[in-house]
């Protein structure tokens, strides 16, 4: 029934929309207006045939790359289409308010302001039209490009994290944090394996992964076990869990189900060779010093989102170093309890936001839509003596792209240095 209603949707907008582009090919040539209608057409039908597949097929079952790439299209397609109905409904307002006005004054125009009237609304109506053409193709060829180009521009990003306590045995540490790899939405390994030989060609000291490892089961990973395994560092790979990591988006046949994916998912971390922290700590040494490591499992400040971590289970008789970094997915943590109750923690790495996968970085211009909802959403944020890093993310979810986010690792230096 929602796939039926879906459908109607869909082509009740492409059926509106469809009057603008009439509109505007009206001076175009024959031969033109036909291919465009084709065209236009054509995208109609093979969304409302894919809807109408899922409905008379298992669609989980269909190949996974195309499946991936033909509900995105659809989305993209219809949802840049609601820019130029924004524009239509504008222009139909204005008629209808005249309409009425005329009804209600019954000052009817003469012959001679008719004609004018008529002019200058025929004017307002295609500029209105190729307005909302103009900017729906801006979305539309957009969300293309980055789903072709976005989602696998893998940007590494240097940052310096002044830290006043840090021992002289740990300056020019370097750590690299990767998040959000989601892998079960990658369609081969190819992208994966470039990624590992990025984060592997830092040459980093410490490899630390924030969470989300698979969207849903841990089968996901199996396909890139080996891939996982190829991250090295000389003071090893440590991670923790995310949100997506324990099944909760699915259905499972028995709670027993769900509890041994996530047991398997666990075992998969030390199988590829990364400790993983689950409310514990760890000391990580150097030449007599200490830093220490932190990692719980997912807390969030917003309720959606789970509250299986535990701080204070996780710093139960620890003894901290002068310098401690806490693993932990969901960036609300560090607001809602890390800076009120645990001012030892210098600095959290955190991912989950995506940074929506879209927006604008340019210089000093920083926007997502996701800031709406996080106030720390991406990079660095400081509080009095205690940090914030939140990771863009190294996969993607729902949307196969990135746009203006791009897909991060981070390269985090350690100094006693004030920036």
């Amino acid at each position: 029934m929602r796939i039926l209603l879906l459908i109607a949707v869909i082509l009740l907008i492409d059926f509106y929309v469809f009057q603008a582009v009439r509109f505007s090919l009206r001076t175009s040539s024959e031969a033109v207006t036909r291919a465009v209608y084709i065209i236009y057409w054509s995208i109609t039908a093979f969304s409302v045939a894919i809807l109408l597949a899922t409905v008379f097929s298992d669609w989980q079952a269909w190949n996974r790359p195309f499946r991936t790439y033909a509900f995105a299209f659809i989305f993209v397609s219809t949802f840049s289409k609601l820019f130029v109905i924004v524009f239509l409904l504008a222009d139909d307002l204005i008629r209808f308010i005249q309409w009425v006005f005329i009804k209600v004054s019954g000052n009817f125009p003469s012959n001679e302001q008719l004609e004018i009237g008529k002019e200058n609304s025929i004017t307002r109506h295609d500029f209105l039209v190729k307005t909302g053409l103009v900017l729906a193709a801006i979305p539309f060829f957009t969300l293309l490009w980055g789903m072709i180009k976005g989602a696998y521009d893998y940007n590494v990003r240097n940052v310096k994290v002044s830290l006043p306590n840090l021992p002289k045995e740990f300056e020019g540490f370097k750590i690299i944090q990767i998040s959000d790899i989601h892998c079960g939405s990658f369609m081969s390994d190819a992208p994966l394996k470039e990624a590992v030989r990025k984060i592997n060609e830092q040459k980093a000291d410490l490899v630390l992964f924030t969470g989300d490892l698979v969207n849903n089961k841990y089968e996901e990973a199996l396909p890139f076990k080996h891939i996982f395994s190829e991250i090295k560092a000389p003071y090893g790979v440590y991670s923790t869990l995310g949100n997506h990591d324990y099944g909760d988006y699915v259905q499972w046949d028995s709670k027993e189900a769900k509890q041994k994916n996530l047991d398997d998912l666990v075992r998969f971390h030390g199988d590829v060779g990364w400790n993983i922290l689950l409310d514990q700590y760890r000391h990580i040494e150097k030449d007599g010093k200490t830093l220490t490591l932190i990692g719980v499992q997912n807390w969030s400040a917003h309720l959606r989102f789970p509250k299986y971590g535990s701080m204070k289970k996780a710093t139960d008789k620890i003894n901290y170093s002068d310098v401690n970094i806490l693993l932990s997915h969901d960036p609300s943590h560090w607001r809602a309890e890390i800076l009120k109750d645990f001012p030892k923690v210098d600095l959290m790495l955190a991912g989950h936001t995506h940074g929506f996968q879209f927006g604008l970085e340019i210089k000093s211009i920083k926007w997502s839509p996701v800031q709406y909802v996080y106030k720390e959403w991406a990079g660095l944020y400081k509080e009095q003596e205690q940090y914030l890093y939140v990771n863009r993310g190294l996969g993607f979810l729902g949307y196969p792209g990135r746009v203006g986010i791009l897909p991060e690792i981070t390269v985090l230096e350690l100094t006693k240095e004030i920036s």
